[in-house]
């Protein structure tokens, strides 16, 4: 069995502090040698597998390298390629999937996780943005949970909020628990045709961005006129990426836990290369499932880890993308 056969079944496995360490440095090692645009980076860096004594050392990938380089394990097929969102006109991210069961695990175990078994609920999916591309994971992911479901109102929505309205109310009145998943800018739409009467088992829960369909919100903001609107003391979300395997969720406050396999973490935005804690920083995330692509990724997100191992997103990067990469991006 290969190493990447291995780690497939070790990361679901319960993993101490120490474990975890030890399957990013063995991952490390594997995708430095078997990624080449991820051992270019590192060489620039001068960052290889003899000079990394500890995770802290390891270098993560700027997310923009998925733009513009196929990050994928020189022995790997991809089955799957997902793009990324974005306006008309831009670069997408791709990530080349070899092995969808994988993935599906992956976010089936993250979600029962927190939320506990998908057939308890009425998956309903509010993403018009992704719906009217391909190549989309969160469709992918959320298509999945509804087949899970089970339930002959789990679905899809594009135009129908009024339509989407009466089967929630229709739903709730019959004792039916509720789960939408929607993008910001769907759900704001939405929340407008009240009155409504939901129950507080109901979980809205909002996947970020606003896609250019209207100004960015704060996530503070977005989730206290949505709690207004739907009469719900708390808005959920899901921290998810076409380039990653996994999903963080918030369920209440904007604070978001991790599966047991993904680590977030926080770099100084003056120095990228330098780790802080507790402080506001660029978002830098360890994702284990990211087995055949690169499992160390500095994205573009701004946040502040927590103590309790939760985080919190503030913001994102400008168009000046991360401050001291631009160059290695270029090389």
């Amino acid at each position: 069995m290969t190493l990447i056969e291995q780690l497939k079944e070790r990361i679901f496995l319960p993993l101490s502090f120490q474990e975890f360490d030890e399957i990013a440095l063995s991952l490390f090692e594997e995708q430095y040698y078997k990624v080449p645009p991820y051992k270019t980076y590192c060489d620039l860096l001068g960052k290889t597998p003899e000079k990394i004594e500890g995770v802290g050392q390891i270098p993560f990938l700027p997310i923009g390298f998925f733009k513009t380089h196929k990050i994928l394990h020189q022995n790997a097929l991809a089955e799957e390629k997902f793009l990324s969102s974005g306006t008309t006109g831009t670069t997408p991210s791709v990530h080349y999937v070899p092995d969808l069961k994988f993935y599906e695990r992956c976010f089936k175990q993250a979600f029962t996780r927190i939320y506990g078994p998908v057939e308890q609920y009425v998956v309903l999916a509010l993403l018009p943005s992704y719906l009217e591309r391909t190549g989309s994971s969160l469709v992918y992911m959320a298509n999945a949970l509804i087949q899970a479901s089970g339930h002959p109102s789990s679905g899809f929505y594009l135009d129908q909020l009024q339509d989407l309205r009466a089967l929630m109310h229709k739903l709730s009145a019959a004792g039916q628990r509720i789960l939408l998943l929607g993008v910001s800018y769907a759900l704001l739409d939405l929340a407008q045709l009240g009155p409504w009467e939901l129950p507080q088992s109901t979980i809205i829960m909002e996947t970020g961005g606003m896609k250019g369909k209207r100004a960015e919100w704060t996530k503070a903001a977005l989730h206290q006129e949505l709690s207004k609107k739907f009469g719900l003391t708390q808005i959920h979300s899901e921290y998810g990426m076409t380039e990653l395997m996994s999903q963080a969720y918030a369920t209440k406050e904007g604070k978001f836990i991790t599966p047991p396999w993904m680590r977030v973490l926080t770099r100084d935005p003056e120095d990228p290369m330098t780790l802080i804690q507790e402080r506001t920083g660029g978002i830098n995330i360890i994702d284990l499932a990211n087995v055949y692509s690169c499992a160390f990724i500095a994205t573009q997100d701004l946040g502040k880890t927590q103590g309790d191992g939760h985080f919190s997103l503030l913001g994102r990067f400008d168009h000046s993308d991360i401050r001291g990469c631009n160059l290695l991006l270029e090389a």
